[in-house]
């Protein structure tokens, strides 16, 4: 419970203190760290698996949020200090088949780097996944093959913070987009397969972006925009990352925008604004793995309460085996233990 109030809702150690001293049940801050760090401990195999299931998924979100971490762990010896800048919490949104699996990774490698991390899990003989992502050259990894996609809701938003100033064209622009999200929408609520849902974008909304791709580059060829204002730059944006933004016409699966993994580092941003920091890079990757855990089973429609007892109920048996202890399959080997 401890756990799932510090990491599930954003409830910072201190202030449970104060719940337990209004209760009768004294509980410092420190013992609480030390009951989520020995829970950690009983558990954590599950975590690794989750990250090599993770890097088996047919599409992948990924994104950054800045996180402070106080005080970075000793090195051994022989090992180089961490030489990036600043500290960052990556959120992963992994599909796999018809399940969704939440990573978070706090310290100081950007999402580009986290990704690759995850990838050197991937087997063999798996094709390329599809990587949705903002357009952020730190976003992308260059080790391993990926199909790119870019988030159309980002370069939308560029016009929608310039509605006011240029209210004409921000309209068509926004109006085009609503259009292709409305489409998405009607072969969601009809269950399209993702190759029915391919065709339906390319019948539907393949004209639509044609459209909207031809009047953007004739707002600079006939110079109607000064390509350095701020309308100019959110039109070269959209142009020089078209291929990417439009994945979603040519390949079957692909999404529209990165708005799921943007709700997964929600959850990384809420803690963040109620605890400030993580104190250690030991106490970060504790936060992730119980982030992990707790949002990947909130997405499977698993109690996590109910998931996170079972676990420490079985320690021994998923240290031997954590493929069995999974959310969606935790339940078959605790009702039947070996």
């Amino acid at each position: 419970m401890v756990a799932l109030l510090k990491y599930g809702t954003g409830l910072p150690f201190h202030r449970m203190e104060k719940l337990h001293e209004s209760l009768g049940v004294p509980l410092p801050a420190s013992t609480q760290w030390e009951i989520v760090e020995k829970t950690a401990d009983k558990i954590h195999p599950v975590y690794n698996e989750l990250i090599r299931q993770a890097a088996q998924g047919q599409l992948l979100h990924s994104d950054d949020t800045t996180m402070n971490i106080l005080a970075y762990d000793k090195k051994p010896k022989g090992e180089d200090e961490p030489s990036g800048k600043g500290s960052f919490t990556t959120g992963v949104l992994a599909v796999t088949d018809e399940r969704q699996i939440a990573l978070f990774f706090t310290g100081r490698k950007h999402a580009g780097q986290n990704m690759a991390d995850l990838l050197k899990q991937r087997a063999a003989g798996l094709g390329p996944p599809i990587h949705m992502c903002d357009a952020l050259s730190r976003n992308i990894t260059q080790e391993f093959e990926t199909i790119l996609a870019n988030c159309l809701t980002h370069g939308r938003r560029n016009f929608v913070d310039l509605a006011s100033s240029f209210p004409k064209e921000c309209r068509y622009v926004i109006e085009a987009l609503a259009q292709v999200y409305h489409h998405d929408k009607m072969a969601k609520e009809q269950g399209f397969s993702p190759e029915q849902r391919l065709r339906f974008h390319q019948e539907r909304s393949g004209p639509v972006m044609e459209r909207l791709k031809e009047w953007l580059q004739e707002q600079l060829d006939d110079r109607k925009v000064e390509p350095n204002s701020s309308m100019g730059k959110a039109i070269t944006y959209m142009l020089k990352h078209w291929e990417p933004l439009t994945l979603f016409l040519r390949v079957p699966g692909a999404p529209l925008d990165n708005n799921l993994c943007e709700q997964v580092l929600k959850r990384a941003i809420l803690h963040r604004k109620n605890s400030l920091f993580y104190r250690t890079e030991h106490g970060a990757y504790i936060g992730d793995l119980f982030m992990s855990l707790i949002h990947t089973c909130t997405l499977n429609c698993v109690n996590p309460f109910h998931y996170l007892t079972t676990l420490q109920k079985h320690s021994s048996e998923l240290f031997k085996d954590p493929k069995r202890w999974l959310p969606w399959n935790y339940q078959q080997p605790a009702a039947n233990p070996a």
